[in-house]
């Protein structure tokens, strides 16, 4: 079967005798493994299309349940990325992240837009390249069906909540959270202001985000309840590049 899709490469995986295998992250199809002979040398359409980063129309066949690329031309290549280190370190992040959020094979439609739309804002945006970050990982956690209770207490339903745990998938009042016996390194003090942000970045499209820098001091503290929300709820963690952005 011939095919044709537009897709994100994710990765590549070198093989023997010189070949490669493409993750793809693709609308059509979710994240597929494609094998490839084409050069990555040079500066032909096809060359760029199989670096990472790059938004891409690839020409595929699928044997049995194998797929390769026959032909590949770049659409967008996210260039101006690569020329800031910190934008190229945070990106990295958000690709290792998304691929190891996706199910190979399993369309995602509404993740790839949203992988699209933050690779676009990174390319353009010129600082606070953390907070467009946080904003794409609630987005995603969103997509996964994984979202946190953030209106109440999710133990007893108390409208005040000083606290967020992450075992408890949500908000904590005081009283639930001084009899709770879950690992304290799990329960996080929170002010008014970080529930809002949170709120705000899981809400909104992303592009609500283009003049949005949060304070350094409230863009660690959200991004350390995030972490280990992710890492307790969706089990990915010990990201690669995540060491870099710290």
């Amino acid at each position: 079967m011939d095919t044709e899709t537009r897709a994100v490469v994710m990765r590549q995986i070198k093989t023997v005798n010189g070949r490669r295998m493409i993750v793809l992250f693709s609308r059509k199809y979710g994240k597929i493994s494609a094998g490839t002979s084409l050069s990555e040398s040079g500066k032909s359409k096809s060359a760029l299309a199989l670096r990472p980063y790059t938004y891409g129309r690839y020409e595929l066949a699928k044997v049995k349940e194998n797929f390769y690329i026959n032909g590949a031309e770049a659409l967008r290549s996210y260039y101006r990325i690569g020329e800031d280190v910190d934008k190229y370190l945070q990106a990295s992040y958000v690709l290792e992240f998304t691929d190891k959020l996706l199910a190979e094979g399993e369309p995602a439609q509404e993740l790839f837009d949203l992988l699209t739309a933050f690779l676009s804002m990174m390319e353009e945006r010129k600082k606070a390249y953390g907070t467009l970050v946080l904003g794409y990982l609630c987005q995603a956690v969103v997509w996964s069906g994984s979202a946190p209770d953030l209106e109440r207490c999710v133990l007893c339903k108390a409208s005040e909540t000083k606290y967020f745990s992450v075992a408890d998938g949500g908000l904590l009042c005081e009283s639930c959270a001084e009899k709770s016996e879950r690992d304290r390194r799990l329960i996080f003090p929170v002010t008014v202001d970080i529930i809002d942000v949170f709120k705000y970045l899981m809400e909104g499209p992303l592009k609500n985000l283009s003049a949005l820098a949060l304070r350094g001091d409230l863009e660690k503290k959200i991004r350390n309840i995030l972490r280990s929300y992710i890492a307790y709820h969706m089990g990915i963690e010990e990201l690669k590049s995540e060491s870099f952005i710290v």
